[in-house]
């Protein structure tokens, strides 16, 4: 994207994502910028957010709740996301080479080259977990 005019409502949405370790939904994100850019629109946001993604400096997480949420964290992690209330947290583990290992090994048997990989983990958050006695 040689070229790309600079953007102080992208400029917002890209600080925001990367200042908070919530996984925020577009709407959660536009409500977020509105306070210090009132006039921006949802489209704005969403155009932003979907550039973000493609230029690799924000990662979109699918959901169980069929929203697209995001997250300003792009190094190799992983996600848990809650099937009771939805909610998406990171998982902070050192396992970098590993994934480096499994896409290697995946690579072998896959005609192309994958540079990449989305790992999720589901279940139950320490709340839900409370609030139903899950153990």
């Amino acid at each position: 994207m040689a070229g790309l005019k600079y953007s102080r409502q992208r400029e917002a949405v890209k600080n925001y994502l990367m200042s908070t370790k919530e996984h925020p939904t577009a709407d959660m994100v536009y409500n977020k910028i509105r306070e210090e850019y009132p006039n921006i629109s949802l489209g704005t946001v969403y155009r932003n957010l979907s550039l973000l993604v493609e230029l690799g400096e924000v990662v979109k997480v699918p959901s169980m709740d069929g929203c697209d949420h995001f997250d300003g964290d792009t190094s190799a992690h992983y996600h848990f996301i809650c099937t009771e209330c939805g909610r998406i947290s990171d998982i902070d583990t050192n396992l970098e080479e590993e994934l480096s290992r499994i896409n290697r090994e995946v690579n072998r048997g896959f005609d192309g080259y994958i540079n990449g990989s989305a790992i999720h983990f589901y279940g139950h958050c320490q709340d839900c977990m409370a609030k139903s006695k899950i153990s």
